[in-house]
């Protein structure tokens, strides 16, 4: 297990709960829009959320964002000392460096002296497009083995300054060669990990490349923290960090199961699954609360007799289509013939069963199920 460290009122390590992150991309001193941003995140299931601080403006309006944001917040900062000890005392609850561009030890000891007096954990940073010149010379290449070597050296470098509470990223975007870097890492430190694929480009392609490498690792056990890195709007980083977290069973949610169609489909699974997907964001549902022990609330939509059933029957609620119409399986109960909308059907029976407030916990669905 990894060390356990504080990020304002998130934990990162220790065997918390995994984390989603992002970052957001308007102009920090434009706090108005960065604040939004923020919201938009957080809304969209973001836990942490990732600032750049790049010059004195940054740092001035660094306040106004942390009191508006209703998410833990890191500062972003290369380079300047200054900027990140401004950063700290304005108020952030993490600070991201790379130790080997900030000036020097003697500065990377003033930071971490202000961050170990702030109660400010410091993440370190590596990713295969600014390795230092050492390393690409000893290693011809930024490998796994690069990565992960200088990111045990930047925490070496804080650790000789006395400081211990540090996450650490070692980010590459080759897929193969990031998970390697992270199986090195979690081999030599139990520091947390901070997971991601660097400059993983386009959604359509990113969130592939994403899943495979974060996917991988958290299914060996590795990784406390991730970021999804897409280029554009930082929103969908967030929701498809959530994603990945459903789909291994580490955070709960809605899970709709649907089959993907053959010949032998007596309904449209595609649509019939949309449009139960759409109805569960609707407010008559939010005090459905997940029930089975991975979190999920499971609604199965299923195209025929083949595997229709038993899917159906596995689920919270489910449809499976048959020739002379549908069939409809409550958890428990047997199932009853559908022949009219299997999708109004499915709809119908959550709302009768679950959609009455008081019923249930006030955890909800759309608590987890936002994307």
């Amino acid at each position: 297990m990894t060390r356990a460290v504080r990020v304002g009122s998130a934990r990162i390590g220790g065997g918390a709960p995994i984390t989603v992150q992002s970052m957001t991309n308007t102009d920090t001193r434009d706090w108005e829009s960065t604040s939004l941003q923020i919201r938009a995140l957080a809304d969209a299931g973001c836990d942490i959320v990732r600032v750049s601080v790049y010059d004195d403006e940054c740092v001035k309006a660094s306040r106004a964002i942390i009191d508006a944001s209703p998410v833990p917040l890191v500062a972003d900062v290369h380079f300047r000392t200054d900027l990140a000890i401004g950063a700290i005392e304005s108020g952030f609850a993490k600070l991201r460096i790379n130790p080997g561009n900030i000036g020097g030890e003697a500065n990377v000891r003033r930071v971490a002296d202000c961050a170990k007096a702030h109660g400010v954990p410091i993440r370190v940073g590596v990713n295969s497009g600014s390795l230092e010149k050492a390393m690409l010379a000893k290693h011809g290449r930024p490998t796994p083995e690069a990565l992960a070597e200088s990111a045990l050296s930047s925490a070496r470098t804080l650790e000789r300054a006395g400081f211990d509470q540090i996450v650490i990223a070692a980010k590459s975007n080759n897929t193969a060669d990031t998970i390697c870097a992270y199986r090195l890492l979690s081999k030599w430190c139990d520091y947390p990990l901070h997971l991601g694929v660097t400059e993983a480009g386009l959604p359509e392609d990113g969130v592939v490349k994403s899943a495979a490498a974060i996917g991988a690792l958290l299914a060996d056990g590795i990784g406390d923290t991730l970021r999804v890195s897409l280029s554009g709007d930082p929103v969908p980083e967030a929701e498809t960090g959530i994603r990945i977290l459903r789909a291994l069973g580490l955070r709960g949610g809605l899970d709709i199961i649907a089959c993907p169609t053959c010949g032998r489909a007596c309904m449209d699974v595609a649509s019939v699954a949309a449009r139960v997907k759409a109805a569960l964001a609707a407010p008559r549902f939010a005090h459905i609360a997940p029930n089975g022990p991975d979190g999920l609330f499971k609604v199965a939509v299923m195209g025929c007799v083949v595997n229709g059933p038993g899917e159906a029957r596995e689920a919270d609620i489910g449809v499976a289509g048959a020739p002379d119409g549908a069939a409809l399986f409550v958890k428990g109960e047997s199932p009853v013939p559908v022949r009219g909308d299997p999708a109004q059907a499915l709809i119908d029976a959550i709302e009768r069963r679950w959609g009455e407030p008081g019923s249930h916990p006030r955890e909800t669905i759309l608590k987890y199920a936002r994307g």
